[in-house]
């Protein structure tokens, strides 16, 4: 007689496979490059509007600061956190996760650029 606890299958353990190493870790690279991008774009932005406050001879404010700040850090934060929920989910979902993640960082350089440089300098 076997013991049937040690053959049974954990119930769905069978029904999904995971996604494979390298195409997780290529959809991760290929939406990495469009975040990178949004990186970049950010930190010209503070690089930019602190020349630009150095020409009027004034200074970025301290609300302007932490604005462009969370400008150059969310995208970071975005790509990790979908990122770490897409990482037992199949190709389809990880793709869809880094592109709505993709959409709130766009959305968040949109409002940081209809701020204005006005409202960024002492």
């Amino acid at each position: 007689m076997t013991d049937s606890s040690q053959t049974a299958t954990p119930v769905g353990s069978g029904s999904r496979r995971r996604t494979p190493r390298w195409l997780s870790t290529t959809i991760a690279i290929l939406f990495g490059l469009f975040y990178a991008y949004d990186v970049w774009e950010a930190v010209g932005n503070l690089v930019g509007l602190n020349i630009l406050a150095q020409s009027l001879d004034s200074q970025l404010s301290g609300f302007g600061i932490v604005v462009l700040l969370i400008g150059i850090l969310g995208p970071i934060v975005i790509f990790v956190l979908a990122a770490w929920i897409g990482r037992f989910r199949g190709p389809a979902p990880q793709a869809a996760l880094f592109l709505a993640g993709l959409c709130l960082s766009a959305a968040i350089a949109v409002n940081i650029f209809t701020l204005g440089a006005g409202s960024l300098l002492a």
